[in-house]
């Protein structure tokens, strides 16, 4: 999922701290996300908006395909 973030974060010209200054998440955490840990529901709402897409572009499985 992470890696999603990192493309799109990319594809914007974002820097991590612009990410972070965008969403108010601290770099120290978004660094953690990278390394593994799950980020919360809020964050990741937070991250979606500030990246400009939908919450369910980082879905690791799509419905339509279960």
């Amino acid at each position: 999922m992470w890696q999603k973030v990192v493309v799109k974060r990319k594809e914007l010209g974002y820097s991590n701290y612009k990410l972070s200054m965008l969403t108010g998440i601290p770099e120290s955490t978004l660094r953690s996300y990278e390394k593994g840990v799950e980020p919360s529901f809020k964050n990741m709402c937070k991250i979606a908006d500030a990246l400009k897409v939908d919450i369910g572009y980082f879905r690791e499985v799509r419905l339509d395909e279960i």
